[in-house]
């Protein structure tokens, strides 16, 4: 038998051959002559379109085709030097006029503005809140309306938490605010035209708490009628220039917590036509989503209207924050999607060591990874509007999964964004680096992602929660196994294991201490996620999402079995192809 020692002696002697390079005359370009990016993020994604043309009803299709071509043409186009502008050109706070009077004005670039109608023009929200389409496409209007913006979003995320903003407002509107009220705001923020929108916000964050909302101090004392004075700060007051805002405060001091807590409706005019007061203390110097404005504001004798009961202002807001958290997904998954296209179209005109890029195995073999972390976050982040749109029409199922589905596909849309945009960029070496292209922008912006709406580990505890007040865990859990039937008894092998001990560790887990709870349900819920991945992707696949969702799937899977040998076989160029679903 042939000692260790001899065999390393061997290789050292008899170095391993490499087949040499074709030799090839080097062009002073950084892409090939024959390059081509899409014109049409819209019809280019063979992904996006398959699901939407699968998902929706044929008069939703009809509604949408021609406001997402036209979408999608601007945001591979037009949106790109607008958005660049918007965020090299940050609003700015005018505190006063010439004469010394007080005036809080925050002024934005006309590419601002020029994103804004856009947006209305897409008709995100024209389709979900006018009367006629909202009633015509209730089974389906969240799909609907974030088709939109998911194609908006891979030009311009900054704009998109306004966005964001508005629609949540819309739906406290929709579900709180009176009969007058409704009919009197609503078409403000369904409206075609850009210089009738009423954009939304929800001031919640304070000094004192940050995610710790229960801590908030901002105090409300009543004025008239349905009227309060809300006298305090509000320490983080994204879309601060919104005319439409909901306001979080305390009515009694003596009440702790979120049970003290009551929800007020703050317009920019009193009900008497004066200004609303609101003293803007400076906009926040982010590092990203720098095109829309952030402050921090004192609130001083502000006029706001209380929605709902007393003291159920954190319930009613919950809402808000839920639809928040699917737009932080979307918002994710579209700059993960930019950020994959991207580095693809570069890397198949660009030369590399005598060849082209995508020759190299390594280089597939990332984009391999990062192309199937995409379809499976895809189809979570779709599954969860879904869902949505089931709950909200009375499908009990949906009601109870959702609660889980929205905190797990908030978290792992947000780190695996953050995760390949950076890997996208180092794909594409130091041109991925320099602000004059997309990149930078997207890595600046997709960095808040992971906080906003509550970061990872508030995402944990609420997930953990979700487990105690609804019964979505083992409803994810059965859909889970039904879905494994569809495998082989071989395919099933390295999963099985899993889905038994994350189902006994879920049984477990009401009898934990606290402590042990929280530390136990960071590493559950991410055994959970990807289980749940698998199974939404064996759901999804037919014969055309099979492109892309087999090679997903074997790539999600393959960690887990049990393979002795460390040698792994690169995918074909033709895999990776299938697998980004992108024709340009």
């Amino acid at each position: 038998m042939t000692k260790p020692l001899e065999n390393l002696e061997s290789i050292l002697n008899n170095p391993i051959k490499v087949k040499p390079k074709q030799i090839f005359t080097p062009q002073n370009k950084v892409l090939s002559n024959n390059t081509k990016f899409s014109q049409n993020f819209y019809e280019s994604d063979q992904i996006f379109q398959h699901f939407f043309k699968s998902e929706s009803s044929e008069a939703g299709q009809q509604f949408m085709e021609k406001r997402l071509q036209k979408l999608g043409e601007l945001a591979a186009g037009e949106m790109n030097e607008l958005s660049l502008t918007a965020d090299k050109e940050p609003p700015t706070l005018v505190k006063r006029d010439l004469y010394g009077e007080t005036i809080n004005d925050i002024r934005f670039h006309p590419a601002y503005r020029k994103l804004l109608d856009i947006a209305v023009q897409s008709g995100m929200f024209y389709v979900k809140w006018q009367p006629r389409y909202r009633k015509q496409f209730a089974t389906e209007r969240h799909r609907l309306g974030f088709a939109a913006g998911f194609m908006y979003a891979m030009s311009e995320s900054g704009l998109y938490c306004p966005l964001c903003m508005t629609d949540g407002v819309a739906q406290l509107i929709a579900r709180y605010c009176t009969s007058k009220d409704k009919n009197r705001l609503l078409p403000y923020i369904y409206t075609q035209k850009t210089d009738k929108l009423f954009t939304g916000a929800m001031f919640l964050t304070e000094k004192s708490g940050g995610s710790d909302v229960g801590a908030n101090l901002v105090r409300a004392t009543h004025y008239k009628d349905d009227y309060y004075l809300l006298n305090g700060e509000k320490w983080f007051c994204s879309n601060a220039n919104a005319e439409l805002i909901f306001v979080l405060a305390r009515t009694n001091p003596k009440i702790r917590g979120t049970k003290g807590l009551s929800i007020f409706l703050v317009e920019k005019q009193r009900p008497d036509g004066s200004k609303n007061k609101m003293n803007i203390v400076r906009l926040k110097d982010k590092l990203g989503v720098r095109s829309m404005a952030s402050a921090e504001i004192i609130l001083t004798d502000t006029v706001g209207k209380m929605i709902g009961k007393e003291g159920e202002g954190f319930k009613i807001m919950a809402d808000m924050i839920n639809l928040s958290r699917l737009y932080n997904s979307v918002a994710a998954l579209s700059s993960h999607r930019r950020a994959l296209i991207e580095s693809y179209q570069f890397l198949s005109h660009r030369t590399t060591f005598g060849t082209n890029a995508l020759n190299h195995a390594l280089v597939r073999q990332k984009l391999l990874e990062l192309g199937a972390n995409y379809v499976a976050d895809f189809y979570l982040t779709w599954h969860a509007i879904k869902t949505l749109d089931l709950a909200e029409n009375g499908d009990e199922t949906a009601q109870e999964v959702i609660r889980l589905l929205t905190p797990m596909v908030k978290k792992r849309t947000a780190e695996n964004g953050v995760y390949s945009i950076r890997e996208s960029m180092e794909l594409m070496g130091g041109l991925g680096y320099i602000e004059d292209g997309v990149m930078p922008k997207l890595m600046r912006d997709a960095m808040v992602l992971p906080i906003w709406e509550g970061a990872g580990n508030i995402m944990v505890l609420d997930m953990l929660r979700a487990t105690q007040k609804s019964k979505g865990l083992p409803m994810m859990l059965k859909f889970i196994r039904n879905q494994f039937v569809k495998l082989s008894r071989k395919e099933q092998k390295p999963l099985l294991p899993i889905l038994h001990r994350v189902v006994r560790i879920a049984q477990q887990l009401p009898e934990f201490t606290r402590d042990l709870q929280e530390m136990t349900a960071k590493s559950l819920f991410e055994e959970l996620t990807k289980l749940y991945q698998i199974a939404l992707l064996l759901q999804y696949k037919d014969e055309q999402s099979e492109a892309w969702i087999a090679p997903a799937l074997d790539y999600l899977i393959a960690p887990l079995k049990d393979s002795k040998l460390p040698i792994k076989h690169p995918p074909t160029k033709e895999t990776v192809k299938d697998l980004m679903g992108w024709e340009f």
